[in-house]
């Protein structure tokens, strides 16, 4: 619903809901949109219609009307099809969370939790709902007070509880599926499931663990991938031919209601249903900043890059160099990242690259975790620096605490949008983007802070930058490419390449401002792990690629195959480029070292 209202130039900052009663054509044009791609559930468009939502829009009063209206429009379209065409087309009333915490994490209690859901499924049921469909809950105790809500009102009701899961099938507030679903169990819906957050992939594995928790009926509603800024705006780009092979797989998996969350339009529903037919197998819309202020003068010139770090000088010599990234901890416990960076300093890696809370999951400090990977395995790090959650002030003086720590290489990067991550409602800076970031880290190179004024000796930083050869507008991601060069960086580490072909491509067309360039070489693990990348993250993954991991008989025989690509790739770029980035899926870092190993690069493999 809301993907289609934004489409047809509904602002962001509007109160969906409201729209039943103030624009109600549209709303129920919408729902046709569905029925016509052969919908068998149309939900009501109510998802935000609880009363504390309700009320940060001044609508406290309107409660009820929003929803019964809501409940209306979708009666009406589902009663004219069924009409028409002889079907059984049901209603689900749509609730969603409150958006905010209830006890123990917030102020709101959980009898008022329970009454603001009991209002809104009250009205929901007396405008005819057939259904009740709890969706988007990332906690558990609230998504209890509104399943009793539920029972309270309408006991003999269908209910569909849904929870959204991180990439780990987690909730949000860190329950495994061996957590959740043995509450929901207890608690009783009629149909358990997940939804949004996460494209099919990761939703696919969530549902694999959870059929072999519960005998109740299963659904999957997923995002149609996770969305790309592109343009300024958030665009959902999983094709509605893979959104309908995910489709058959969920129901052989086990699902009985199948459909798609946010990015999923008529045309995916279309797609889905008639792969289904065929097999008989019955979420503040970001504009980011680009800064690129002229050079100030200064006194103070940094030192060439071989003078800046390890990393600066091997790269300055010529020399292939060889990173690889090591994820920071969800939790506390750094240990097994630590243990990591001492085998891959003993097998010859140059540097450790720490990513910061990628895909906008909560994660440990990566600053933290790269000052104590260089004090206890003493090897050099790289680290990741984002726009996402810091403003100007905040970057400068994190920046310059970073100087001071010893971490003397950085990638500058825009960062993901918290939407994507396991918090959604998490608000997001971008004073800057990696352009900005690139001119300040410049500029405190040259002893200025971004107001131009001096700060004394200056940092000493190696700037690098991402690029994206398989991006799908290649003239953009070159023009970003230039300014990113033009603002000061240093070196560029690209995407995972699969396609030399583009990497080629691209190394030509940037031969003009080439900068020392590192290939992502990114081992696979299966052949979900290849459709992810290629649907959801949209990096350039050729199909023949896809079909090696397919015949994979086992997981071993999967991970030993994507090892032998990345090697492949390792040596098809080895002439085109300064070094490579490896990933080390999973945390396992021997895999990395043995894509590494007779690539050229100094890498002793035990």
């Amino acid at each position: 619903m809301g993907t289609l209202l934004y489409a047809k130039g509904v602002f962001i900052n509007k109160c969906y809901d409201e729209l039943n009663l103030t624009q109600p054509d549209l709303i129920r044009g919408i729902h046709q949109e569905y029925l016509n791609a052969g919908a068998e559930i149309i939900e009501t468009n109510t998802f935000g219609g609880n009363s504390v939502r309700l009320t940060k829009h001044g609508l406290a009063d309107k409660i009820r009307e929003i929803n019964f209206q809501g409940a209306r429009l979708a009666r009406e379209a589902a009663d004219a099809v069924n009409l028409k065409k002889a079907t059984d087309v049901l209603v689900a009333g749509s609730v969603g969370p409150l958006g905010v915490r209830i006890e123990p994490l917030g102020k709101t209690s959980r009898e008022e939790a329970r009454e603001s859901f009991r209002q809104q499924i009250t009205a929901l049921v007396e405008g005819g709902v057939d259904l009740l469909m709890l969706e988007t809950f990332g906690y558990l105790e609230e998504l209890h007070q509104a399943i009793l809500a539920a029972r309270d009102v309408a006991p003999q009701m269908q209910l569909v509880a849904q929870v959204t899961i991180d990439e780990d099938g987690n909730c949000l507030d860190g329950a495994a599926p061996e957590n959740f679903v043995a509450k929901l169990n207890e608690w009783g819906p009629d149909v358990i499931g997940c939804n949004c957050s996460v494209g099919p992939v990761a939703m696919l594995e969530a549902i694999e663990r959870i059929r072999r928790l519960t005998d109740r009926p299963l659904a999957a509603q997923p995002n149609a991938g996770i969305p790309r800024s592109v343009e300024g705006r958030n665009i959902y780009l999983c094709s509605p031919e893979y959104m309908a092979s995910y489709a058959r797989k969920f129901v052989n998996a086990g699902v009985g209601l199948v459909g798609g969350c946010c990015g999923t339009t008529p045309e995916h529903i279309k797609s889905m249903k008639a792969a289904l037919r065929m097999a008989d197998a019955k979420g503040k819309n970001t504009s980011f900043a680009v800064v690129t202020e002229r050079k100030r003068e200064s006194s103070i010139t940094p030192p060439p890059m071989g003078q800046r770090s390890g990393l600066g000088r091997k790269l300055s010599a010529g020399e292939f160099v060889s990173l690889v990234e090591i994820v920071p901890p969800k939790g506390v416990d750094f240990g097994k990242e630590v243990e990591g960076a001492k085998f891959l300093k003993a097998a010859g890696i140059d540097a450790i690259n720490i990513p910061d809370s990628p895909r906008a999951s909560a994660r440990m400090s990566n600053l933290a975790l790269c000052t104590l990977i260089q004090q206890q395995a003493g090897i050099e790090t790289i680290l990741h620096f984002t726009c996402r959650d810091r403003n100007v002030l905040s970057m400068q003086s994190e920046l310059l605490g970073c100087y001071t720590m010893g971490i003397h290489n950085l990638i500058c990067i825009t960062g993901d949008p918290p939407k994507m991550g396991n918090y959604p409602d998490a608000t997001a800076v971008f004073d800057v983007d990696a352009i900005g970031l690139v001119n300040i880290v410049h500029s405190l190179n040259h002893g200025l802070d971004i107001g131009g004024n001096p700060i004394g000796s200056g940092t000493k930083f190696v700037i690098g930058v991402g690029a994206n050869p398989g991006i799908g507008n290649v003239d953009e991601e070159v023009r970003r490419f230039e300014y990113k060069v033009e603002a000061g960086a240093d070196y560029a580490v690209t995407q995972p390449v699969f396609d030399i072909a583009l990497l080629e491509q691209f190394l030509r067309r940037i031969e003009h401002c080439r900068i020392p360039v590192l290939a992502g070489i990114w081992p696979l693990t299966s052949v979900r792990n290849a459709e992810f990348m290629k649907n959801e993250l949209r990096v350039s993954v050729p199909d023949s690629i896809i079909e090696r991991m397919s015949r994979a008989p086992n997981a071993e025989a999967a991970r030993q195959e994507g090892i032998l690509i990345a090697r492949e790739m390792l040596q098809q770029v080895r002439g085109l480029v300064q070094g490579a980035q490896v990933a080390a899926p999973l945390g396992r870092y021997a895999s990395a070292t043995e894509v590494l190993k007779d690539s050229g690069a100094a890498v002793v493999v035990g």
